[in-house]
């Protein structure tokens, strides 16, 4: 068994303050230490290699706890709309993509309405244009709709009058999925290793040791999933768990288990997304006039926690507006009257998003220790007196999303992620979005939010040992070039200018997964 001394820099430790050193033998930490210098010494005769920190930080690994593997993939690699600046910009994208597809199907993802001049989707006669009559399937940025091509609605004729259905091309809900499920068909088995192997590495090199994937037969399907942890159980990179979001019965519990998940859990539906106008509120939208989308009841939610806790599996439901969540908490409190609060606790539930949760809400998920997996992004991207969400609800409830310091000092654990592609795989920018919110009051401190981001999403795997660095702990972990480090934190102050770390290398369970030194 190999043993390798990690010294002279600065090593984030519950165990040692003032650490500046570890050894790691095998998959495992055997020692987190510093000065004096001889007692280093003694540790580095032990060891087979001997990495000189110059003065890096080493911390826990991230874990990202909301990613898509497959459609992250195709955006690092492929047609990705985040960056378009007004949809005559995103046409032009399109028509570039056509061409280089050359008659294939041109697959893309990011596009922001609220953010154009023009204010609105393209139309499936603008994207016939571009794309010189070819298939083409664009996903908004919220992943709730998209707007696709006369050729691949003629390739999915029972799409029409389904329930989100338009001429224009722009589909939500039913008819969304319809045509999702036709697009994620066309890429191939060995394109969908390439994708998720993308998506890990990229993972890899910005610090992460844990990815959650989030499927259903919605999302990606069960070859996808099966296919990723196949993928990470076979390759060296960060690990992952598996959660599968089928429709809430029991079926959807046998499938989760025979597919290896962790749970009956992550996108399963209970509403859509505010960007779309599908999340469920209880009040109507202030630019449109409805309510958005509700998709499960209080007794389903119920049945579907008993059934999974009885399973020793996980429940969680994709839960963003507050009608959506009074159902699910709702569904919550009736499964802890009938199985009792300790057995929920222990099961260790799960909401995704959690966007408009009420102060009414709080006390529940923290007396049936639901986590909530949290997206900071969000805020960043459309909080905030103009944002996205000011202009779909108007500003006192754009103001009272994602209250991430009222659900942790009610006792909520938090899991930080990015939903990517949703938002890019940013660590440091997560934990940036979280402390920074853009409603005061609304956001964490950097401790706070580093450990939502590193040992939350461990502890919402149910890997309670993993997540930080210390003696007999897995030995997953990064290493970070930082210009300064707060004396009172041990992590760098991220003032609003600063750029984020650099991750040098990463390890999980022993074995470097990315060493930028390295790879050049």
């Amino acid at each position: 068994m190999t043993a390798t001394l990690y010294r002279d820099g600065h090593v984030r430790s519950p165990d040692h303050p003032a650490a500046t050193a570890l050894l790691v033998r095998g998959g495992a930490i055997a020692w987190v230490g510093g000065d004096p210098d001889h007692l280093v010494a003694d540790v580095a005769s032990e060891a087979d290699e001997v990495v000189e920190l110059a003065g890096a930080l080493v911390t826990a690994a991230f874990v990202d706890a909301h990613v898509h593997a497959t459609s992250t993939g195709l955006a690092l690699t492929g047609l990705d709309l985040t960056g378009s600046t007004s949809l005559a910009d995103c046409l032009r994208q399109v028509e570039d993509a056509g061409r280089r597809a050359r008659g294939g199907v041109v697959l893309g993802h990011g596009w922001d309405e609220t953010s154009w001049p023009e204010h609105r989707a393209p139309t499936r006669q603008e994207l016939d244009r571009a794309s010189y009559g070819g298939v083409v399937y664009l996903s908004r940025i919220d992943v709730h709709s998209a707007v696709v091509s006369s050729a691949l609605l003629a390739a999915v004729p029972e799409v029409r009058g389904q329930d989100g259905w338009s001429e224009s091309g722009h589909l939500t809900r039913e008819a969304h999925h319809v045509v999702r499920r036709v697009a994620r068909e066309s890429i191939t088995p060995a394109q969908r290793e390439v994708l998720q192997r993308a998506t890990r590495e990229h993972a890899a090199a910005l610090g992460v040791g844990l990815l959650h994937e989030l499927s259903g037969p919605d999302i990606a399907g069960a070859d996808d999933l099966t296919a990723f942890l196949a993928l990470s159980a076979a390759e060296p990179g960060p690990e992952a768990v598996g959660y599968w979001g089928e429709a809430a019965s029991l079926d959807g519990v046998t499938r989760a288990r025979e597919l290896g998940a962790l749970g009956a859990a992550g996108d399963l539906f209970a509403d859509g997304s505010i960007g779309s106008h599908t999340a469920s509120l209880r009040d109507p939208y202030a630019d449109a006039p409805h309510s958005g989308h509700g998709y499960l009841d209080a007794a389903t939610v119920r049945d579907h926690v008993v059934a999974c806790t009885e399973a020793g599996l996980q429940a969680g439901f994709h839960a963003i507006g507050d009608g959506a969540l009074d159902a699910v908490v709702a569904g919550y409190a009736e499964a802890a009257e009938r199985l009792g609060a300790d057995r929920l606790r222990a099961a260790r539930h799960r909401i995704e998003h959690v966007e408009m949760v009420a102060p009414e809400h709080l006390p529940i998920l923290a007396r049936l220790g639901v986590v909530a997996s949290v997206q900071p992004a969000f805020d960043r991207l459309w909080g905030g007196e103009t944002g996205m969400y000011a202009e779909r609800l108007g500003l006192p409830r754009a103001l009272s999303l994602n209250p991430y310091a009222a659900m942790a000092a009610a006792g909520i654990a938090l899991a930080l992620g990015s939903d990517s592609p949703v938002t890019p795989i940013d660590p440091w920018g997560t934990v940036r979005a979280a402390v920074r919110h853009r409603t005061p009051g609304s956001g964490l401190d950097l401790v706070a939010a580093f450990d939502a981001h590193t040992r939350g999403g461990w502890w919402a795997a149910r890997r309670d040992a993993d997540g930080v660095v210390a003696t007999g702990a897995p030995a997953t972990f990064a290493v970070w070039d930082v210009d300064e480090l707060d004396p009172t934190t041990g992590l760098p102050p991220l003032e609003a200018a600063d750029a984020a770390p650099r991750c040098r290398r990463t390890v999980v369970r022993g074995t470097t997964v990315h060493d930028s030194e390295a790879s050049g």
